[in-house]
């Protein structure tokens, strides 16, 4: 496992276009992808192509990232990957599809019908097949999905099978562990007077006018700070 500063080292390595170094960092922080992909899951796409798409943002993060901040390159990335699966799933999803891209899936459907029973190709060589970019291939067969029924078992448990209805009003608890984990990175990243208005705003419920108070700035200063940080965040987080 690499350490922060072989990270950021194959970072720049990897910016400067190094494929081995880029191909290392993915291949070190799998884990991490698959554990921000993990809550998308049940969301109508194959778990191989949220995968695909967590590596793509992966990848981005990979290339936008600034060494000379004091941040964590896992902080920086997490959103990064989620928030590439979000707009797949946000702009890219099963409704209003063209003709051409229906016809797309039908080709590469076609092609996957003509492989040997043994061979499970992955996005990669299926794009480089039809000469198309890995998101398009992801997005056309996903085109010719029928959305899922509510009532369609998802999971087994010891008192029977559990509906995708059942799953959707269950409590989100991976999704809850995952929010947690990124608030609290995003925070670590904030400067100290930031860090300290965010605290006492959202977790000691504290009025902007008694922050202001405290701090000896004025309530504007800590408005305008309030909503720089939540804007930043925001983009972070995909939204």
């Amino acid at each position: 496992m690499v350490n922060y500063e072989q990270t950021l080292r194959l970072i720049k390595l990897a910016q400067a276009g190094d494929e081995t170094a880029k191909e290392t960092l993915i291949n070190e922080n799998y884990p991490l992808v698959k554990s921000v992909i993990r809550r998308y899951r049940n969301k109508g796409v194959d778990y191989e192509d949220l995968f695909q798409l967590g590596c793509v943002g992966f990848v981005k993060a990979i290339n936008n990232f600034d060494c000379s901040y004091n941040v964590k390159f896992s902080t920086y990335a997490v959103p990064m990957i989620a928030g590439e699966v979000k707009r797949f799933l946000r702009d890219d999803g099963y409704i209003k599809v063209s003709r051409a891209i229906k016809s797309q899936a039908i080709e590469i459907k076609k092609y996957l019908s003509t492989l040997p029973a043994n061979v499970a190709p992955d996005i990669n060589s299926i794009a480089e097949h039809f000469k198309m970019e890995p998101q398009d291939v992801i997005f056309a067969m996903d085109s010719v999905k029928y959305p899922m029924s509510l009532s369609t078992p998802v999971d087994q448990t010891d008192e029977g099978s559990v509906t995708l209805a059942e799953r959707i009003a269950a409590p989100e608890e991976e999704n809850d562990k995952l929010d947690h984990f990124i608030l609290k990175e995003l925070i670590s990243s904030l400067s100290p007077r930031e860090r300290k208005i965010i605290i006492m705003r959202y977790y000691r419920d504290k009025t902007q006018s008694e922050i202001a108070k405290e701090l000896g700035v004025s309530q504007v200063q800590v408005s305008r700070i309030e909503n720089k940080v939540i804007s930043s965040m925001r983009k972070k987080f995909g939204d």
